[in-house]
């Protein structure tokens, strides 16, 4: 019987991709997103390309509402879920702490801390229930070192490795796995977000050097997943070789 992975995000970027990872070791993907179209694209792409079962929940995971009433909602056949990976995020704005928009703010509060908070809520039960499961969670190298104009992104990805610790701790007793990743710089739809469309800020920000791509945090979410019962990697923080830490790069 094929295990079950939910993920958050999965229309673009690196929850496409793990989507793909995931399908290409013969996951049934439970895959999420806003965008009902794209996400049936994916679905599509994956069930064909790879012939596995492919359950589609469109939702904003800003909704507690919807979050619970999908996860609630799922076939019997469909509860039984191994990994749930939180990807679902966004950073917006990169403005000083007083020129920044508290609406930025809020839909990064909303999306990085409350989404990932209500997403986890609603399937942790189905993994206690079974007493096993793993749950990941996309942070940031933002999360662990603040930078300038980092502001509200940096603090709701230090919400997300603080999270990330607490669940590993509290739900220990029912050998719930719990993974942090920390990427840094990568090359996704991310900087095209953050920056409102503005392509050539996008681009301008991996002048000089190879960022990561969403294959490669795909690969080690993947790899973090298959790891034997005994064995959990609570974080990682990778970065591309040419990244150090959070605001230290070698651009040539």
């Amino acid at each position: 019987m094929n295990k079950i992975v939910l993920i958050t995000g999965a229309t673009s970027g690196f929850g496409k991709a793990i989507a793909q990872k995931f399908a290409a070791a013969h996951y049934n993907c439970i895959i999420t997103g806003r965008r009902k179209e794209k996400l049936l694209e994916v679905a599509n792409e994956l069930n064909q390309r790879f012939g596995v079962a492919i359950l589609q929940l469109v939702f904003d995971v800003q909704d507690k509402k919807a979050v619970f009433e999908a996860i609630e909602s799922l076939p019997e056949e469909w509860k039984a879920i191994d990994v749930l990976i939180n990807n679902a995020g966004l950073a917006l704005g990169r403005d000083s702490f007083q020129d920044a928009s508290l609406d930025d703010w809020e839909t990064m509060i909303d999306t990085n801390v409350k989404g990932l908070m209500y997403v986890s809520k609603a399937v942790v039960p189905l993994m206690t229930a079974r007493k096993q499961g793993h749950i990941i969670n996309l942070g940031s190298i933002a999360g662990k070192e603040a930078y300038k104009n980092g502001n509200m992104y940096c603090a709701t990805k230090a919400a997300v490795d603080m999270l990330s610790k607490t669940m590993r701790i509290d739900l220990l007793p029912f050998h719930i796995k719990v993974t942090a990743i920390h990427p840094g710089a990568a090359d996704t739809e991310f900087s095209m977000v953050r920056f409102k469309g503005d392509a050539e800020k996008a681009k301008q920000t991996y002048n000089g050097y190879t960022p990561l791509h969403a294959e490669d945090i795909a690969g080690i979410a993947f790899y973090c997943s298959e790891l034997p019962p005994h064995v959990c990697i609570n974080e990682l923080v990778v970065t591309c070789t040419a990244q150090a830490n959070a605001t230290v790069f070698y651009q040539v």
